[in-house]
């Protein structure tokens, strides 16, 4: 067969295939009959004369409709809590089918009146929100929150489907409360006033962390001031208090080298040559760095029982670094970034209390993503 040839048939086999998918023909034979409707519809609102497209869409609809037709039978007869979501869904589905051919002029007339079932999907939901209503209720009289939170969730579903059945509303309210943990966040204590302000500004970020927390809708953070004046009772407290911190350890190292270097002009002859010599020096390098840490505990108690549930502790450290340097001898004998070494000075460290607050930063990260971690589906 000639390149020619080939390429023609090649376009001809290409050409049934795409005709074949945009009309629903291999939707139909796949039998998924909702797709094949579909498809053929939208071919007969572009190609309104497209023979093949009638076809199938006759041959789909009918057949998509007694399919649906057969599932709301079945799913009535079962015995599922929730069967008449079931239900509510394939009536859906045989309404989006008419909607679909009710768009399209050459679609009505190859099926006139696509079936719609209204009053049989409004019961469907109304039934199917009686359920979940009555789930709901069940959960919400477990009394206890892992029921409370399912209860919330049923509730939900009942409004999506029903807005205004029955109290489902104030059944929402009720089963959220039910189902929300109440951790009221104690304050840290640091008995220092050196590192008071500190203190306070690593509470503020605590603080922050917690009013701004929604990874989880049932768990609610309150502050020991806010607890106390909104007379919240707790479920939970969050207790955070430093093991021990340390600010401001020095240490100084002193490294001596010897240097020399070679082939450096010391001089010059009578006759004005450079004279070339070795000179030396002794380069004397200060490394300076204050060390400021501290261990965090952070434990969690059930206000009930009094029992830990949960404890960990975090690190922190923090180091300032300073250099400098001094020499003895012929500069020369130096390298360009030796030499520059040598023209700096101490530097003053910070302040304790900025020290402080450096060490509590890797502390902080560590401290909200064990908290995230430990609530995100508490």
């Amino acid at each position: 067969m000639k390149n020619s040839s080939r390429l023609r048939y090649f376009i001809y086999l290409s050409l049934i295939i795409i005709a074949g998918c945009t009309t629903g023909k291999n939707a139909l034979q796949k039998g998924d009959y909702d797709l094949s409707v579909e498809k053929s519809v939208s071919r007969l609102q572009n190609s309104p004369k497209n023979s093949e497209a009638m076809q199938v869409l006759k041959m789909a609809y009918d057949l998509a409709l007694k399919d649906h037709l057969r599932k709301i039978e079945e799913a009535k007869m079962s015995n599922d809590l929730f069967r008449w979501e079931s239900v509510m869904y394939d009536y859906q589905k045989i309404n989006q089918l008419a909607d679909n051919i009710n768009s399209c002029p050459a679609c009505l007339a190859i099926i006139p009146n696509p079936s719609k079932y209204m009053s049989e999907l409004a019961e469907s939901k109304f039934n199917a929100a009686v359920a979940r209503y009555n789930s709901g209720l069940g959960y919400l009289n477990e009394n206890n929150r892992k029921a409370a939170k399912k209860a919330y969730y049923e509730f939900e579903k009942v409004i999506n489907l029903q807005p205004n059945y029955k109290d489902v509303k104030a059944k929402l309210e009720d089963a959220y409360w039910a189902a929300v943990t109440r951790v009221v966040v104690k304050p840290i204590l640091i008995n220092s006033n050196l590192y008071k302000l500190s203190g306070d500004y690593f509470q503020q970020q605590i603080d922050q962390y917690i009013a701004k927390y929604a990874r989880n809708k049932f768990v609610i953070f309150y502050g020991e001031a806010q607890a106390t004046e909104q007379k919240v009772v707790p479920d939970q407290v969050l207790s955070l208090n430093f093991d021990d911190f340390v600010v401001g350890q020095t240490y100084i190292k002193e490294r001596v080298e010897k240097l020399e270097r070679d082939s450096v002009v010391i001089g010059e002859t009578r006759n004005k040559k450079p004279i070339y010599g070795t000179v030396k020096a002794t380069l004397s390098i200060f490394d300076k760095n204050i060390s400021s840490s501290g261990l965090l505990d952070m434990s969690i108690t059930d206000w009930k029982t009094k029992k830990l549930v949960h404890q960990q502790k975090f690190p922190g450290t923090y180091v300032w670094r300073d250099s400098w340097a001094s020499y003895k001898g012929d500069d020369r004998a130096l390298s360009k970034q030796q030499l520059a070494i040598t023209k700096r000075r101490e530097q003053l460290p910070p302040p304790p209390t900025a020290l402080f607050l450096e060490f509590t930063k890797p502390i902080y990260n560590q401290l909200v993503d064990d908290i995230s971690y430990y609530y995100n589906n508490y």
